[in-house]
């Protein structure tokens, strides 16, 4: 059996479009490529993670082809986040694979190998009464093993890179895992907030105080970092130059209010992103019914609520076009749409000041909505997942979204028709399928999936390349 060569981390290309991180400017624009494949991965309440291919192809009147790729029983109760890596480099004669991190409350870390290209061929059972679904077998798609570095539930991962793995949990850490060994490389410790005015309706155990990081974001030098935490009107700044706390930004009761976090709400941080404008780099933080937009001054620039007013479950940044930067906050509702704003000065739309009162925040300019009842859905959008295909305002946009309902449907979005808003927000998107996965869904990524490589080897068995040399030392030995 012949060893299999180990990978060496290059520069992978990721495929997802939710990055903030500056690109090259293109001269020339490319025509979005269909067919295309599309891998989805959804964690459930049920504690089931469930893979699901989907093809798009226009000869298809760009109707979805779904196919089941993996069912597995993850965790012993509830899946709370999933993280992808980028692909692994290119090596002549061998696929690359997508390395799948899904956290629970069962305090376990669950790692997976997936393949990166797309599958080659589609059976559908042939009984059809027991299940009618296609499916894809991939024995590349298995378990690698489970990380036991935290203490409490996991509530945010993250890859920033190939070779690192950063995860967050209620036990007021965030873990810096090397993916190479998968030895953990340094603990960064949030603080512990006291129990002083603690909200009605506190979970936390009796004597103790509600605490935990619940999300933080990498900036794409992947030297600053940014968290919030549980029991906490604040937001961090981390060095992971140094792995140590660079800065505290407190919030505000009059700008709590501005996103509706009043007396009796916790006013703490849920989801937290790097973004950019045409003028510059910004982050935002997101609360139970509002998002807060600051710039890297640490200045107050604007805020996004829904109107209606609805719950926030879900938030990222897309790049519309090369030229200019143009990026869009996506944010996902508890009525089943998903939002796209603008946080560009020139589009901010500001209030009246009332007499004796200081000028309210600005507020950002809603240029699309997606879904929704104007599309017939209703239900919660727990997490979604927006990729690119094609390049600069000819681009098409992929939207996965999932929710309580178990459903998975796939969206089709043209970037040129999020960019031209004039007036009024519109609704845009086309619902291109829906997937019954019967779980309730709770988090969900997705990637664009590689051609099929010819003549590739798909090394299945590599995790046993010592088996060869025990072999050898065997038959020496009774020679």
């Amino acid at each position: 059996m012949a060893k299999r060569k180990r990978n060496v981390n290059g520069d992978p290309t990721a495929a997802v479009a939710d990055a903030p991180s500056k690109k090259a400017k293109s001269t020339s624009s490319s025509t979005p490529k269909y067919p295309i494949t599309i891998q989805v991965i959804a964690g459930s309440y049920d504690r089931v993670l469930h893979g699901v291919t989907a093809t798009i192809d226009p000869k298809n009147k760009d109707k979805v082809e779904f196919a089941d790729t993996f069912l597995f029983n993850a965790h012993a109760s509830a899946i709370r986040c999933l993280a992808l890596s980028p692909p692994s480099a290119p090596i002549p004669k061998q696929t690359q694979k997508i390395i799948l991190a899904s956290g629970s409350s069962d305090e376990r870390i669950n790692l997976y190998h997936l393949s990166a290209h797309a599958p080659s061929k589609i059976s559908v059972p042939v009984t059809p009464s027991l299940n009618s679904k296609a499916i894809v077998e991939n024995p590349q798609n298995r378990e690698l093993g489970s990380l036991l570095h935290h203490s409490s539930t996991i509530t945010a991962l993250h890859f920033p890179n190939r070779s690192k793995l950063l995860s967050s949990a209620e036990d007021s850490t965030i873990a810096v895992t090397r993916t190479r060994d998968w030895s953990l490389l340094s603990t960064i410790k949030a603080p512990i907030p006291k129990p002083v005015g603690r909200p009605s309706g506190d979970t936390a155990p009796l004597g103790g105080a509600p605490s935990g990081v619940n999300d933080f974001a990498v900036h794409p030098s992947m030297k600053l970092m940014i968290s919030v935490g549980k029991g906490e009107k604040c937001m961090r700044l981390w060095n992971l130059v140094t792995g140590k706390k660079a800065g505290v930004l407190n919030f505000e009761r009059g700008i709590l209010g501005e996103v509706g976090e009043g007396k009796h709400s916790s006013g703490e941080g849920r989801k937290v992103a790097w973004g950019a404008t045409d003028v510059g780099e910004e982050f935002c933080v997101g609360f139970e019914r509002g998002i807060l937009v600051f710039g890297m001054d640490s200045k107050p620039k604007c805020k996004v609520v829904p109107e209606p007013r609805t719950k926030i479950h879900g938030l990222c940044y897309i790049q519309l076009g090369d030229e200019g930067d143009i990026h869009l906050l996506a944010v996902s509702t508890e009525d089943g749409r998903i939002l796209f704003y603008s946080t560009r000065p020139a589009d901010l739309v500001t209030s009246a000041t009332a007499q004796g009162k200081e000028a309210p925040l600005a507020s950002a300019k809603m240029f699309a909505q997606l879904g929704g009842k104007e599309a017939g859905l209703s239900g919660r959008i727990k997490d979604f997942s927006i990729l690119s295909n094609g390049e600069g305002l000819t681009r098409d946009f992929i939207v996965a979204t999932g929710g309580s309902d178990g459903a998975l449907r796939i969206w089709k979005l043209a970037a040129a028709e999020v960019a031209s808003h004039k007036g009024k927000a519109k609704q845009v998107g086309e619902l291109l399928g829906t997937y019954e996965t019967n779980n309730r869904v709770t988090c969900l990524k997705s990637f664009v999936m590689l051609p099929k490589m010819e003549g590739a080897e798909d090394d299945e068995i590599d995790d046993f390349e010592g088996f060869e040399d025990r072999e050898e030392e065997s038959s020496s030995d009774s020679d």
